[in-house]
């Protein structure tokens, strides 16, 4: 008999994007991208602060991020699926997270759907990666993301990898990318991988 926090074999594949206000939202556009071409289900919800970041760093509009996924929500709306542990999922990611959320997720404090569907991912012993953006770190910073570890989330820091020897933005983003879709067993081969220091694409 199936464990009841494991994602039933008959669905498809399933994950949470929570985008925050943080600098890198073309991370969280690109993961959206990929994901659609690996046909993986995707529910979305952006804080009001990630919407401003999208019209500020990117040519997108909060609309078109929302079109691309399969299932988006309001922020506000504690009533969603995502907010409750019966919602099956492969896991969910934070991209990029804020320092405010990765507090927010630290301490339980679920006053909006991305802390509460984290709060929720966590106590399902689901996986949860969040794509802290913040430098330098504080003792705070430090402390929260140490305790998010010992709960079981996952923290990872976008660090583009030069070994690769990247020519471009594009190709440092999608390696970061393709790095977060490997936390969750998503197979992609668009990105250069580590072996014996050759350029070789898998």
């Amino acid at each position: 008999m199936p464990h009841p926090t494991m994602p039933s074999s008959t669905r498809p594949k399933r994950i949470v994007i929570a985008m925050t206000g943080a600098t890198g939202a073309v991370y969280a556009i690109r993961l959206m991208q990929i994901l659609r071409e690996l046909e993986v289900e995707t529910h979305l919800v952006l804080s009001q602060w990630a919407e401003e970041t999208i019209k500020y760093e990117t040519d997108y509009k909060p609309a078109e991020l929302r079109a691309m996924a399969d299932f988006s929500y309001n922020l506000r709306d504690q009533y969603a699926a995502i907010s409750s542990g019966s919602f099956q999922h492969n896991g969910m990611i934070i991209v990029p997270c804020s320092m405010k959320t990765l507090a927010a997720v630290r301490t339980g404090y679920a006053d909006d759907l991305i802390a509460r569907a984290a709060d929720v991912t966590l106590k399902e012993r689901r996986k949860l990666v969040m794509v802290v953006r913040e430098t330098p770190l504080s003792d705070i910073h430090l402390d929260n993301m140490l305790s998010l570890t010992r709960s079981g989330a996952i923290i990872f820091p976008p660090v583009p990898a030069f070994y690769t020897k990247p020519e471009t933005i594009d190709d440092m983003v999608d390696q970061s990318v393709g790095r977060m879709l490997d936390m969750f067993g998503f197979e992609w081969d668009g990105f250069e991988r580590w072996d014996n220091g050759s350029k070789k694409k898998h």
